[in-house]
């Protein structure tokens, strides 16, 4: 899709017409605003616009200006297949489209369509199932199996290492992957790690997760990842990579996949 017709479709939180043409904000301050809200989340709700906008050209009404009994059907429409999540996210990015306009009265507040969202997610209900967490004392248990199979030492050392690091920093699996030897900083009090990008992290600084040394308990991830790195010669790169055929270590990082197979 081209620039033109986007513009041509009214999509105005890339650029917020509302937002540019005040006289009152500094050109720096209206930059900074603008970078306010991450990059994924513009795309986001570009997304949802447009598929608002298909749907009002489909049922030939209009999107811009719409009237909130335009919003009402075509969220009753979206109710048909998506989750009550999926449909307060279109609410808000239509929203907040109309806030960054600054040109037409923003029909999601209006009491009608407050009023059909509460009805939509008392009939569909808002729970989302998500991965059942892994507790401490699976993570013992699957410790505690791992020394009994029969898998290459250096498979288990990984394996571990993944488990334990994963666990005791709270990591998402791509996280997991993404962690190289220059993310790594050891001293007596345990370890830290560099995340370079995470999605906790909106404004793109980075964190760094501390884990404690726990000398003497089989849960110790530091020590874990000591043993790791010691056997398998890695010194530089990413931590965790996966294995050839004949079980020899790839130069390349572990998939975020493999991972949670791993798990």
């Amino acid at each position: 899709m081209t620039d033109t017709n986007k513009q041509d479709k009214h999509f105005y939180l890339r650029h917020n017409d509302a937002l540019m043409n005040s006289t009152k904000l500094s050109m720096k301050a209206k930059q900074s605003i603008l970078l306010s809200k991450a990059e994924n989340t513009i795309n986001a709700y570009e997304s949802d616009w447009f598929d608002f906008v298909d749907w009002c050209n489909y049922q030939k009404v209009s999107y811009f200006p719409a009237t909130p009994e335009t919003i009402v059907n075509y969220i009753n429409d979206l109710a048909d297949y998506a989750k009550a999540n999926t449909i307060a996210r279109r609410i808000s990015a239509i929203s907040e489209n109309y806030n960054a306009s600054g040109s037409h009265e923003n029909p999601c507040m209006s009491p009608l369509v407050k009023q059909a969202l509460r009805g939509i997610r008392r009939l569909k209900g808002t729970f989302q199932q998500g991965k059942t967490p892994i507790l401490l004392e699976d993570v013992e248990d699957i410790l505690e199996t791992m020394n009994t199979i029969n898998i290459p030492e250096i498979q288990k050392l990984r394996d571990k290492a993944i488990l334990l690091v994963g666990f005791m920093g709270a990591f998402r699996r791509s996280e997991i992957a993404a962690i190289t030897v220059e993310n790594l900083k050891f001293s007596p009090q345990g370890l830290e790690i560099f995340l370079a990008a995470s999605k906790a992290d909106q404004e793109g600084q980075g964190a760094i997760v501390a884990i404690p040394n726990l000398p003497g308990s089989p849960l110790d991830a530091v020590r874990a990842l000591k043993k790791w790195l010691s056997f398998s010669g890695i010194t530089s790169g990413p931590v965790f990579r996966g294995f050839t055929k004949s079980m020899t270590l790839r130069s390349t990082a572990i998939s975020d996949k493999s991972i949670a197979d791993i798990v």
